[in-house]
């Protein structure tokens, strides 16, 4: 273990975000989207909450200034979005800004797209989300 890690951050993980540069993109998905099949990077967190792991990540992680850095899927037509998720990914973020609502489909390009998925244990429908990387200040 490291000192001042989350212990919900594996290695893989760790090594994962170090790699990621400025403006790519990582998948904190729920534990039914189809993470293989859309990215060739996944990794298992299985039985871990979404908000434990964006709250374990945000102390090394720093969100992009220069566009909206939160991505969610938006309701399928006809379905509603439980407001409580959003909710707790942004008090587990620190982030008040403005979060991007993306149509199904084009959040699986995104996800095709990202640096890697990271599959949760998260079990809301609707629990998936996008960050991307920002430059770590001096």
């Amino acid at each position: 273990m490291l000192k001042g890690i989350s212990p919900a951050i594996s290695p893989e993980l760790l090594k994962t975000l170090a790699e990621m540069g400025h403006g790519d993109e990582i998948v904190f998905s729920d534990a039914h989207f189809p993470a293989h099949t859309f990215n060739s990077r996944v990794i298992r967190a299985d039985g871990l909450r979404a908000e434990t792991l964006l709250e374990g990540i945000m102390p090394l992680f720093e969100l992009d200034a220069y566009a909206t850095p939160v991505i969610m899927m938006e309701a399928v037509s006809g379905d509603s979005l439980d407001p409580e998720v959003e909710k707790s990914y942004r008090a587990a973020l620190g982030y008040a800004g403005k979060v991007e609502r993306v149509e199904r489909f084009a959040f699986y390009e995104r996800a095709k797209k990202a640096y890697a998925v990271v599959i949760t244990g998260q079990t809301a429908k609707y629990g998936n989300v996008i960050l991307k990387k920002g430059v770590t200040p001096l």
